[in-house]
């Protein structure tokens, strides 16, 4: 990877510009974040882009070689890149890139790189906060309390198998959400079951898992938790049938996307009541006012918040301004994007 070299002169900086929806992207750049980017590139314009077909945008593309990327980009295709001939980099200070950059991008040699391992963090915790509450019954014991406003009855609860010791997790997806639970959940008396059918087995071993078929995983989890991307393929991954292989009192949590379960038959086990689910992601992403994912006693049902919120947020212009000052000092990326895998990603 070749470096962009500064020219001669305080104002022959590489020069740079942003392109997103500014009321999405609140808090994720910090000023010492931008004080960064304008020590080693010249801001063309520090007010994001948020279309490519107006005047501004005009004016502008021609001039950048590095474009800061974020929520609510205006998608990036080969007429894009056509009108910014100069642009040597992307860098996506949030997660997936799959939805606006078209693979003429990487065929023009325009590298690309995203904050994705930046939000993966506050998922994974919110993973394993979910986690290890299922196992525990917190809400069970929170709604028996409630209900009951004293402490003379938690023996309907304690007298069930609750608790994390020994307890089998199920993880779905060996995605970088999907590692980072395993390595969040290696300090607890747990037994983690994986499958994911990229999973080489080399790595398994290496990685000191069991990568098991998803049918064997799910019948055997106490939870069940999912961090596969949405494909073709995974779509409806988990069906009615799958859905009655989770034992009695599993709890399905779902971080990734809500294409994975069919969520209608999702809502029939849920009214049941002979399952329970964390829920952050959901199909359609906005569930109609009726949903009956609302009110199920048995639901925790959160609006898309595992990823990076409030000041979370900033680890995300970090890592993108991280990447930018790698890319133009010549130092090898951490988090560039491949095209060749860029289907696979969420």
């Amino acid at each position: 990877m070749a470096a962009i070299t500064p020219e001669a002169g305080p104002a022959r900086h590489p020069k740079l510009a942003f392109a997103y929806r500014a009321a999405l992207a609140q808090d994720v750049f910090a000023p010492e974040h931008l004080q960064r980017l304008r020590d080693i590139c010249e801001v063309v314009d520090p007010t994001p882009m948020q279309d490519f077909n107006d005047p501004r945008a005009a004016a502008i593309l021609p001039e950048i070689s590095v474009l800061v990327t974020g929520w609510g980009c205006p998608r990036i295709d080969a007429g894009i890149i056509a009108r910014a001939p100069n642009l040597k980099m992307i860098a996506h200070a949030a997660g997936t890139v799959k939805s606006f950059i078209a693979t003429e991008v990487f065929a023009a040699g325009v590298t690309v790189t995203n904050a994705a391992a930046a939000n993966a963090i506050p998922v994974a915790e919110y993973t394993l906060a979910a986690i290890l509450f299922a196992n525990k019954n917190v809400f069970g014991f929170r709604d028996l309390y409630r209900q009951k406003r004293d402490q003379t009855h938690p023996e309907q609860l304690t007298d069930e198998p609750v608790g994390n010791w020994h307890k089998t997790v199920g993880i779905v997806g060996l995605s970088r959400i999907g590692r980072r639970v395993i390595d969040l959940l290696r300090p607890f008396d747990l037994s983690v079951l994986v499958h994911d059918p990229y999973l080489d087995p080399l790595e398994a071993a290496a990685l000191d898992l069991r990568n098991l078929p998803l049918d064997e995983v799910i019948a055997r989890a106490d939870v069940l938790s999912l961090h596969a991307p949405a494909l073709e393929t995974t779509r409806h991954m988990i069906d009615a049938r799958r859905l009655a292989l989770l034992r009695d009192g599993a709890t399905l949590i779902n971080t990734a996307r809500g294409s994975l379960v069919d969520q209608a038959a999702l809502v029939r086990e849920l009214t049941r009541g002979r399952i329970s689910a964390v829920i952050d992601v959901t199909d359609p992403e906005v569930l109609p006012s009726d949903s009956p994912l609302y009110d199920l006693p048995n639901v925790l049902l959160t609006p898309h918040i595992a990823g990076a919120v409030g000041r979370e947020r900033e680890r995300l212009g970090a890592m993108a301004v991280a990447e930018v000052e790698r890319f133009l000092t010549g130092q090898p990326l951490a988090h560039q994007v491949a095209a060749a895998t860029l289907h696979l990603q969420a």
